[in-house]
């Protein structure tokens, strides 16, 4: 069964193994993705944007760049990009730790009906992503100091004091509103579940 993701986002297979990373992307094309494979994680990092949205299909164990170091590349640059590792039985602890430090999800190599399967909400949440990534674009520099700030609970004028320059609070009450209406958001605790979420992407 196909399936085609409301936003057209890039798939990139990263394998070193060529008869793995062939069959994947055969495997994907007819789903109507966008796929492009790379042999090593140097390859991958050298031509493709970090900062442009979409999912990695990345194995563990690479050649040269492990996986690994290509995922903390992907963190260290706040890419927005989506990582879905493939691993083998014995790298699933590895896999696992990856996921608790902002990989999406792994599978165990070949099963390829847990990646078809994993591939739709790893798109979805490379779109949410761009998408918070545009909103943030859009706040002036002292609404995004303002935001973070907001997220941490403090008061207006805990704020004021603490801004460079320092600034009154009714002023830091207008740049809450805009920016709450800018990302779309109702009150401060959404803006901490929000800043949560998304904070590891955010330019």
């Amino acid at each position: 069964m196909t399936f085609a993701p409301k936003v057209q986002l890039p798939v990139y297979v990263v394998d070193d193994d060529e008869a793995v990373r062939r069959s994947l992307v055969m495997l994907l094309f007819p789903q109507g993705l966008a796929v492009q494979g790379f042999e090593s994680g140097e390859d991958f990092l050298a031509a493709v944007d970090p900062q442009q949205p979409g999912c990695v299909i990345l194995d563990l164990r690479l050649g040269g760049l492990s996986g690994l170091q290509v995922f903390e590349a992907l963190r260290a640059a706040h890419s927005p990009q989506v990582v879905l590792f493939l691993s083998g039985h014995g790298d699933i602890p590895t896999a696992l730790a990856a996921v608790k430090q902002g990989a999406f999800d792994w599978v165990v190599k070949p099963d390829t009906g847990a990646l078809l399967a994993k591939l739709p909400p790893a798109l979805a949440e490379a779109a949410e992503r761009a998408q918070a990534r545009s909103l943030w674009a859009g706040l002036t520099p002292r609404e995004r100091e303002v935001a973070r700030w907001v997220a941490l609970g403090w008061s207006n004028k805990a704020i004021a004091r603490a801004l460079v320059p320092e600034c009154s609070p009714r002023s830091v009450e207008t740049h809450r509103a805009n920016l709450f209406a800018k990302l779309d958001i109702g009150n401060d605790n959404a803006l901490g579940r929000w800043l949560a979420r998304f904070e590891a992407v955010l330019p």
